[in-house]
């Protein structure tokens, strides 16, 4: 325990935190996040097991096989199911030896840690490690956004799921992928920059193919990713893990191209013909790390059983542990009145445009507290959510848990999920950061700069494939709105989010248009619903001025009925507030 000893910053903030619990539980998973602390800060890279295969590697022996130049692909996404252990022992190679050099790194989700989590891909933003980053959403990986804002690292953005998609074509011996995801946005190089997050630095993966696009990703060469298990002839196991991610599409990708896959594990096990995930002439390394994670403090030696495929577990008693991990590591926000209000007002939407069986998925953020609205109120037994990583079925987790499922029902990678809700996603409920007057939404670039840069994540994706698409945020950046007794007051305005023209689109109302989808935009102040002349209001919250407090507050021109219905009290209140579908 010597470098968490020695980290009196940190001991003071867990006194803290530990003054401030009044469950013993919740001490107890206080505990749990010092030991991973101190596990990441003293991983054993130079340790392998007594076993009589030459394919066991201590960490350090592994990414030896990485050569100059590669291009290495990782999996997970958030916090769950990360190779840790191969990222840190990338590093320090390179900082030892100086090699690998040179790489091109492909992450298809967010599993940065924002400067904060050690053992994320971030362990590759090294100058001189890695030239190029490829991913769909690059705002948790800090490092390797300021080695782009310096210069010495190209950074691109490919929609996630088309990313995963591509990975899996390369092991069929296919090169690109051509799709309606993308078109009328700022990838499309019609519109916008395409691929490029610095406009003209990079090669554009991205070019217009009649009315589609043709994605291409460079050949994966070194895959790096995380399994359950291993047998000793080498067999890779994913019983007992909540998520598959890329591991198999990275894995197989790798070898078709003539590279070296390496994988991590936690246990040993018996060889089992029939539980075979990949077999052992799939991989070139394996590296045995005991405590590896399947998320952020949770083992996957020792998984929460209540994320793993066919468990049975009470949401209520999973979701309260999940709340206070995340409040821990301050990875969700408080949540107060009035975003409580703006989650019902969409949860009531959904179950109104939502048909029973339908499927669902939801973004990060407030469509997450929609998703759990959905669950309280009884309807989630009549939709059946879905997770880009793969998690089919079951209540989708929040914050450091993003990816999982509570209580999925099985799992598919997550090439297989985005290709399924191609032909089978209803709705999808997603965040915005911005809305112009023809209804297009940015949700992928905060300000100009690298370091400012979110990108799409499977958005692009999900936009593309789902029959009704609804919004969610607040109607102004910065303001300040109460809320008491079923009353909204908008004290300062903010700064508009519904402007005239929007830094980047990433999604494309024309688009979806044409195609004949349905789009709502849920805000604080009222809802619009998506028309061919723009934005219509259909309902407004009580206590606003249309005027004042909606068209005076944003930079466009709405289309505003003579009448419109105010929001029930039940929505702005809470007090007895009920889901049905229809209503």
């Amino acid at each position: 325990m010597h470098y968490v000893i020695k980290d009196t910053r940190f001991w003071a903030w867990a006194i803290k935190e530990i003054s401030n619990m009044s469950v013993l539980f919740k001490a107890n998973l206080l505990v749990r996040l010092l030991l991973w602390k101190h596990r990441n800060a003293n991983m054993k890279l130079n340790w392998r097991p007594k076993i009589d295969n030459p394919k066991f590697m201590s960490a350090a022996q592994a990414v030896e096989l990485i050569p100059d130049n590669a291009v290495g692909m990782s999996t997970g996404l958030a916090g769950s199911m990360r190779p840790a252990i191969l990222f840190t022992a990338i590093r320090k190679r390179f900082e030892k030896v100086g090699h690998p050099a040179n790489l091109t790194w492909i992450a298809a989700g967010g599993s940065g840690g924002r400067g904060l989590v050690p053992g994320t891909v971030e362990e590759v933003g090294v100058e001189g490690l890695c030239t190029r980053f490829i991913s769909g959403h690059l705002e948790t990986a800090k490092s390797l956004l300021k080695l782009g804002d310096k210069g010495v690292c190209e950074l691109v953005v490919l929609p996630q799921g088309t990313i995963t998609q591509l990975a899996e074509a390369q092991w069929h011996g296919q090169d690109s992928l051509v799709t309606t995801v993308g078109v009328g946005s700022f990838i499309d190089p019609r519109v916008g920059t395409g691929t490029q997050v610095i406009p003209g630095v990079g090669e554009q993966l991205v070019e217009v193919d009649g009315d589609k696009l043709r994605y291409r990703l460079p050949p994966v060469t070194a895959a790096c990713v995380i399994a359950t298990a291993a047998d000793e002839e080498g067999n890779l196991y994913i019983e007992g893990a909540p998520l598959i991610c890329e591991a198999k599409d990275a894995t197989l990708a790798a070898k078709a191209n003539g590279g070296v896959a390496l994988a991590c594990v936690a246990k040993i096990v018996p060889k089992d013909e029939s539980k075979i995930f990949l077999p052992a002439d799939k991989v070139d390394a394996i590296v045995l790390h005991p405590t590896a994670d399947m998320a952020i403090a949770i083992p996957l030696a020792k998984p929460w059983p209540e994320f793993l495929p066919g468990a049975k577990c009470d949401v209520k008693a999973a979701a309260r542990r999940a709340k206070v991990m995340n409040q821990i590591l301050k990875m969700d926000p408080e949540r107060g009145p009035v975003d409580s209000m703006l989650a019902r007002q969409t949860a009531r939407l959904f179950a109104k445009v939502a048909k029973p069986k339908g499927t669902c998925i939801i973004g990060y953020g407030l469509p997450q507290e929609v998703g759990r609205l959905v669950e309280a109120g009884g309807l989630s037994d009549d939709v059946k959510f879905l997770v880009e990583t793969g998690a089919y079925g079951g209540v989708p987790a929040p914050g450091l848990f993003f990816g999982m499922s509570v209580n999925p029902e099985r799992l598919m990678t997550s090439a297989q999920m985005f290709t399924y809700c191609e032909s089978n996603l209803d709705v999808t409920i997603l965040g915005m950061l911005q809305a112009d007057g023809e209804g297009n939404v940015n949700v992928s670039k905060k300000a100009p700069g690298a370091r400012n840069y979110i990108g799409p994540g499977g958005f692009l994706n999900l936009v593309d494939s789902a029959k009704t698409i609804i919004f969610v945020g607040a109607f102004t950046a910065k303001g300040k709105v109460t809320l008491e007794d079923g009353k909204l007051t908008v004290v300062e305005k903010g700064i508009p989010k519904l402007v005239k023209e929007v830094d980047e689109i990433t999604f494309s109302a024309k688009a979806a248009l044409e195609a004949g989808k349905e789009v709502y935009y849920v805000t604080t102040v009222g809802a619009f619903k998506l028309t061919d002349k723009g934005l219509e209001l259909f309902q407004v919250a009580d206590g606003v001025d249309i005027e004042k407090d909606v068209k005076g507050c944003c930079e466009i021109d709405l289309i505003i009925p003579e009448s419109v219905p105010v929001l029930d009290r039940e929505i702005m209140t809470g007090e007895g507030f009920k889901l049905a579908f229809g209503n």
